[in-house]
């Protein structure tokens, strides 16, 4: 019996194989995470000194990607070893700090790990083994990581949402979360709709309520989910931000002029309605016809 053959028919040892690919990829999304926002940035400046004929004065020139240069501490430079890059032990191993400095290190890396697997390790106990567990775990890791740069950046990148909005419409193109026609109108109506509510607010108030990644998204969510999705997906990201936008301004003086990243609500609205959409579309008619 092949591999694929065992964790078709072993329900916990695809848990548990699934469980330590989300705690490798957490690992390789913390670098997404933190290196994307740079190498955009970077590529910006070049092209701008390109368009005014000018060189760039700064370390544009040397190599930075996701693999390049090798992951090094924040405080002393010390370069990462394989045995200080295991997700998670390696945290719990060095007591949260750099074994060169003693810098400690951000709570935020093991937590990603951490929430990468539990994710994974979720959504694999509600899809089980197929394509739609495959499809679902590559888009529950984006999720995660462009609502992490969102929340760090207010920004997100089409380097995340254009590809996964094409891979959508791929999967449905086979009909793996639904039809090929829900999944393109489901992209043009969730880019639209954002869109025209964007134009509205800016024409009402002369200020711009979000950002154009916000439509992306959506766009991408809706290729995924199919346009039956989504209401409940506005409806229920609306609500949350609106609770800790609330929350914040209440519990932590959030300034109000100081804009809060939508994005995230989006993306936990998105995956919610992958593994229960069709729970919450019922709930969301019946609370709109009692």
């Amino acid at each position: 019996m092949n591999i694929i053959n065992y964790l078709a028919t072993d329900f916990g040892a695809l848990l548990f194989v699934v469980c330590l690919l989300g705690l490798i990829v957490g690992s390789f999304l913390n670098v997404v995470i933190h290196r994307l926002p740079i190498m955009m940035e970077r590529e910006w400046k070049e092209q701008c000194a390109e368009l005014l004929e000018v060189s760039v004065q700064n370390d544009a020139n040397k190599p930075f990607n996701l693999s390049q240069p090798r992951s090094r501490c924040s405080h002393c430079g010390h370069q990462i070893t394989v045995l200080e890059n295991i997700p998670i032990l390696s945290f719990i191993w060095q007591r949260g700090q750099c074994t060169a400095c003693q810098g400690t290190i951000a709570w935020r890396y093991p937590l990603v790990e951490a929430s990468s697997a539990l994710l994974a390790v979720i959504v694999a106990w509600q899809l089980g083994f197929g394509w739609p567990l495959l499809g679902a775990l590559f888009l529950t890791w984006a999720l995660l990581a462009t609502s992490m740069i969102d929340f760090d950046h207010q920004y997100l990148f089409d380097n995340i949402t254009l590809p996964f909005l094409w891979l959508g419409l791929l999967f449905n193109l086979f009909g793996v979360y639904t039809d090929i026609e829900s999944s393109v109108i489901g992209a043009i109506v969730g880019y639209l709709s954002l869109w025209i509510v964007y134009k509205l607010f800016k024409w009402t108030t002369g200020k711009e309520g979000m950002g154009y990644g916000d439509f992306k998204l959506l766009a991408m969510l809706g290729a995924w989910l199919g346009w039956q999705a989504l209401p409940v997906i506005i409806l229920l990201s609306s609500l949350v931000g609106a609770i800790i936008g609330i929350l914040l301004i209440l519990l932590r003086g959030h300034d109000r002029s100081v804009p809060i990243p939508f994005g995230p609500y989006l993306a936990m609205a998105g995956w919610l309605s992958l593994l229960w959409g069709e729970t919450l579309t019922n709930v969301y008619f019946l609370w709109i016809y009692p």
